[in-house]
């Protein structure tokens, strides 16, 4: 079908490379005094090494790293400098990132403002043709072009940023930092937001080593719950352990993952620890890290072989079909809510319900796969393409497609349940055409999302998404419409319309032409002896 574009490949998602798990630690005024002033020192050390980092930008080497190192050790230790100056080059590496993202996202819209301003005023789109709609007025097409050369004038100064390896970055966050001028409208007071600061640009965090006493000798806990650190030079007056170490009084268990983490730090493999306070709640934390080893990706076949869990994901719920391996759905459709409003870690927990409620459902279902769409909204929430519909460009904006599949496959994967990601195009449009009335009873109430669940589905598993063909008209006609068949998965262009091949309108033979053309007896109805030889059926002997 013209205008259609090519479906990609479906594929199992691999699992997760990296794990962290989180406990709290009840410390008493002792340890939480303590903590504090090692975690503000070490924080003032980190935000000058940043800040060198920076003034380095891309003319940054190994020789460079080695002369900030050493700078640091003397002020601390060489394994609290060496965390402190990774720490700085991954932060320098994620705002770089962050800057290439951006430097494509300003010539994404400047070329798309500048192909609508092309166009004439009112133009409509055609998508076949490649043709974008032209805008609406002339008061439209005046600040789209005073916009367009704002951006170019920012994409300016980014392109010059990038060349010189300049970034912007924000120990403690930005968002934060502008709130200090709006602490009115955050509801902060002063010694509030002065708390919260300050536990944002603490440092006391660590990478682990392999081979060293329970995988860490910076901030260490053992097997039995005990944690202790390793104090900088300045602060040894505070040490309560031998060797310059605190130790605390409070223990940690970890609940969750508990017996992996016991398993590296008792065979002595790197676990990194990250100490950080939240000030609103007045409790500490440390979370424990670590790298799994990379476990080979299950094939599609075997992912597939009792069957799979269709899964569309929406702005509200997900909507959950049981296919068969023959792409048949079974039972009835399932949703799953969550509402995305609220804070942060409200909107967190309502995700990790929804998905606990998913992957307990494929388990009942005995299926060992969830098929999701591979989803990507970075370029669909600009207003250029969908024009002045703001609640559709925020419906996308909050959609959290990356939160839902990183927690999804780190969730599955702890099940064994595997993800595979499917081409989303057309799911919905034909899985309501195809599935949403014939399987709608008076009953049960099928919506476009239940229809798209089974469309994703039936894509995993290799099939087309239109159904079976229907059952035989009365008559040969083609009064109810064209009939399709149910391509294998090899088959070419196999959700698409089956091209019309010229044939002769019924299946009969010509004269001459048939099976029995050479039987003379089934020439001649009346001699055949199939006709005219009796039947009978033979006595039972009595002694059965």
């Amino acid at each position: 079908m013209a205008g259609l574009r090519e479906l990609a490949a479906s594929f199992v998602v691999p699992g997760p490379a990296g794990v962290a798990v989180r406990d709290r630690l009840r410390v008493s005024e002792s340890d939480a005094a303590v903590l504090t002033e090692v975690g503000v020192f070490l924080g003032s050390l980190a935000a000058g090494d940043l800040a060198e980092r920076c003034r380095q930008g891309a003319a940054h080497d190994a020789a460079s790293w080695a002369v900030r190192k050493r700078s640091l050790t003397g002020r601390s230790s060489a394994r609290w400098a060496g965390s402190i100056t990774k720490a700085s080059h991954d932060q320098w590496a994620l705002a770089r990132r962050g800057q290439a993202a951006h430097l494509g996202w300003l010539r994404g819209q400047i070329a798309s403002i500048e192909t609508r301003l092309a166009r004439p005023l009112g133009a409509k789109g055609d998508r076949r043709a490649g043709l974008v709609r032209g805008y609406g007025s002339r008061v439209e097409w005046h600040a789209k072009s005073r916009r367009l050369h704002a951006l170019k004038d920012r994409l300016a100064v980014v392109e010059a940023e990038w060349a010189a390896g300049r970034v912007h970055v924000v120990r403690g966050g930005k968002r934060l930092a502008n709130t200090r001028h709006h602490l009115q409208a955050a509801g902060l007071s002063e010694r509030a937001w002065r708390e919260r600061w300050r536990a944002e640009q603490m440092f006391l965090a660590a990478d682990g080593e392999t081979g060293k006493r329970f995988g860490n000798e910076t901030i260490r806990v053992t097997d039995t719950g005990q944690v202790s650190l390793k104090l900088p030079a300045p602060l040894a007056h505070l040490a309560n352990a031998p060797y310059g170490r605190y130790l605390l009084d409070a223990t940690v268990r970890f609940q969750h993952r508990g017996q992996e983490w016991l398993d590296r730090i008792t065979a002595h493999r790197a676990v990194a620890y990250r100490i950080h306070h939240d000030p609103a709640r007045g409790r500490w934390y440390v979370t424990a890290s670590w790298q799994r080893a990379a476990v080979p990706v299950l094939p599609l076949e075997a992912a597939l072989a009792r069957g799979v869990v269709g899964v569309d994901m929406n702005d509200d719920h997900l909507a959950a079909w049981h296919l068969d391996v023959h792409g048949n759905p079974v039972g009835d459709p399932q949703r799953f809510f969550y509402d995305l409003t609220g804070t942060a870690q409200h909107r967190d927990a309502q995700i990790r319900h929804a998905l606990t409620r998913l992957l307990h459902h494929a388990r009942r279902c005995w299926a060992s796969a969830i098929a999701i769409e591979d989803l990507d909204f970075t370029d669909g929430t600009g207003r250029e393409k969908h024009g002045r519909n703001k609640r559709f460009r925020r419906l996308i904006s909050r959609f959290p497609t990356a939160k839902l599949k990183a927690r999804l496959v780190s969730m599955a994967a702890e099940q064994n349940v595997a993800i595979v990601a499917v081409d989303p195009a057309y799911t919905s449009r034909w899985g309501a055409q195809h599935w949403q009335k014939p399987l709608t009873t008076p009953r049960r109430k099928l919506s476009r999302h239940d229809a798209a669940s089974i469309a994703i589905g039936r894509r995993a598993l290799g099939y087309p998404i239109r159904r079976r063909t229907a059952p035989p008209h009365p008559d040969q006609s083609d009064r109810g419409g064209h009939r399709t068949a149910q391509a294998r998965p090899e088959t070419r262009r196999r959700e698409e319309t089956r091209p019309h091949i010229p044939r002769p309108r019924t299946g009969c033979a010509p004269p001459g032409r048939g099976a029995k053309a050479g039987d003379q007896d089934a020439q001649h109805r009346s001699g055949h002896p199939a006709e005219q030889q009796s039947w009978q059926q033979d006595s039972l002997p009595l002694s059965l």
